[in-house]
């Protein structure tokens, strides 16, 4: 089959993706560890998967394994049989936010990205972060509140539908070939200025809880059970956000579907019942 393989495919951007594909007729096969009834197993873990799913398609939504600063021993042998087999695009989701000290995720982008036609996806910071079960957002909706060590720093909080908006552009073919986008919402915000704009849409105070990088990936780490070299990875981002290294905004949504990505205000609108104890 001609085709798109679509890793991570019940995940935030790849269930979204998986939709927009098949409303626009492309033949979609999704690859899950455990998939359901019409999807692939796929395990990073084990290649005679990476074969199987990778058989007969020609392009890929690389969603690289979670909670991991060292992707790339994983991702190189599903890299490799790819071009093996001729795919002829690979749209990765990478990150606009650095791990401090991690080199792996680097890596692999640059790894993608020195393929002819294969791109590098760059999102901030998931707006569904505010939504259980992630920990911000579940704390949101347990007990009115984010803890953060980012200070008034700001965002450019991006919903994970635009996300795989763009992607789909991209694994369509709709005429653009630069080797990486960064993504963003259309404005930078603070936790405060999210704080307030949930507040607003859900009618139920949320305060904000200024604490260290320590406490921050003490609960991360506490709340997921994600290891904790990635843990502390992920909290020390908020270094940068602090001091206003991740206060970026592009127009590549815009640019790649057309049509601008959504303001936090309308995800805090839609989602606005989600923050209430009870949901």
């Amino acid at each position: 089959m001609t085709g798109v393989l679509v890793t991570g495919g019940t995940g935030k951007t790849g269930s979204a993706l998986v939709k927009l594909l098949r409303d626009n007729d492309v033949p979609v096969r999704v690859a899950s560890r455990n998939p359901a009834p019409g999807a692939v197993r796929f395990d990073w873990t084990d290649p005679a998967t990476h074969s199987a799913a990778l058989r007969g398609v020609d392009r890929v939504y690389l969603v690289p394994p979670l909670v991991n600063v060292d992707p790339m021993p994983l991702v190189e042998p599903f890299l490799a049989e790819a071009e093996r087999l001729g795919v002829r695009r690979v749209v990765l989701l990478g990150s606009a936010l650095v791990l401090p000290d991690t080199p792996g995720p680097l890596e692999l982008a640059a790894r993608v990205r020195a393929q002819p036609g294969w791109v590098e996806l760059r999102p901030s910071g998931f707006m569904q972060n505010f939504l259980s079960p992630h920990p911000i957002g579940t704390r949101i909706r347990r007990d009115g509140e984010i803890r953060t060590s980012a200070g008034d720093g700001r965002l450019g909080w991006i919903d994970a539908r635009d996300i795989a908006a763009a992607a789909c552009a991209l694994l369509t073919d709709q005429g653009h070939d630069a080797s990486e986008y960064l993504l963003t919402g259309p404005k930078a915000l603070s936790y405060p200025d999210a704080a307030a704009i949930i507040s607003a849409a859900s009618g139920r105070p949320v305060r904000v809880v200024q604490i260290s990088v320590e406490e921050q990936a003490a609960g991360y780490e506490e709340a997921t059970g994600m290891p904790a070299d990635f843990a502390i990875a992920l909290a020390a981002i908020e270094n940068g956000i602090r001091e206003g290294r991740e206060e970026q905004v592009s127009t590549a949504v815009l640019d790649l579907t057309g049509r601008p990505p959504r303001t936090f205000a309308e995800f805090a609108e839609e989602h606005a019942a989600e923050w209430s104890p009870g949901y």
